[in-house]
């Protein structure tokens, strides 16, 4: 029968004590020289705190010509406000969540009413703060090359029926007219032929005349605020048959210190 031999097992050293290994030189035994032997020596474990305590005592000095500031920009010089607020630039928000939301907002501002003029002034209301932040929001996404504010009239009105219309409604306005009245040269008109915020809107008999695009107006009336061209805008439906019953123009008045600046920059 086999004998069986037990193994001697190899004793593992205390948790608390260390090895370490000092001076060790080896050679190959072909080289007709001995090997030296290693000297262990024992050292006592320390704890982790102990170690760090050392660490925090003894702080290691920064490296010199190291600044560290407190904003990070990007490389390429775009920050947050370049980003969309969807994952991906072709993203668009969905058209049934805005709806839903514009209707709960005309709900809010139908609450203790006395007419429809003061329910159009709540929308507009709504939307004055919007336009503020989106003519700065718009500016800064500009290249720095066109990143100027509009300086005229005209060229005001020609930002917000390209870039304002555009980047709220995937579309610019369809036509930019001035008033021929020689009584009212502070009159002009956007003019949009089926709004955005009307299509899922059905207005009672009571209310014909009710035009919820006045939340728009207050969003461009707002740009106008924002770019110093204090001007009062207003929506109003002109139905044109089956073709565009929706149609609605937004009358643009500017306070008359504006048309007097206008007018002293054309002469100069």
């Amino acid at each position: 029968m086999a004998t069986l031999h037990a193994q001697p097992k190899a004793i593992a050293p205390p948790r608390d004590i260390a090895v370490a290994i000092d001076d060790t030189s080896f050679q190959s035994p072909s080289s007709n020289t001995s090997c030296h032997a290693n000297t262990l020596r024992a050292s006592p474990r320390t704890h982790t705190h102990s170690s760090t305590h050392a660490a925090m005592s003894n702080p290691q000095p920064a490296a010199q010509g190291t600044k560290e500031t407190g904003l990070r920009v990007p490389g390429n010089g775009k920050t947050i406000y370049h980003r969309p607020l969807n994952r991906t630039k072709t993203a668009e928000l969905s058209q049934a969540s805005f709806a839903y939301l514009f209707s709960e907002m005309v709900t809010y501002a139908q609450r203790r009413v006395k007419g429809i003029q003061e329910l159009e002034q709540r929308l507009n209301e709504q939307g004055h703060p919007i336009g503020l932040k989106l003519l700065d929001l718009l500016l800064y996404r500009e290249p720095p090359r066109s990143q100027l504010r509009p300086l005229s009239i005209i060229s005001l009105l020609h930002f917000i029926k390209q870039n304002v219309w555009q980047h709220l409604f995937g579309r610019q306005a369809d036509r930019l007219e001035k008033s021929n009245n020689p009584d009212t040269p502070d009159e002009y008109m956007i003019i949009d032929n089926e709004p955005l915020v009307n299509q899922y809107i059905s207005v009672p008999r009571e209310m014909s005349q009710l035009n919820c695009a006045a939340f728009v107006a207050g969003v461009v009336e707002g740009v106008c605020d924002g770019a110093d061209f204090p001007a009062r805008v207003t929506a109003h439906t002109v139905g044109e048959g089956d073709m565009w019953p929706g149609k609605t123009v937004f009358l643009v008045k500017f306070r008359s210190e504006v048309v007097e600046r206008e007018a002293l920059l054309d002469k100069s």
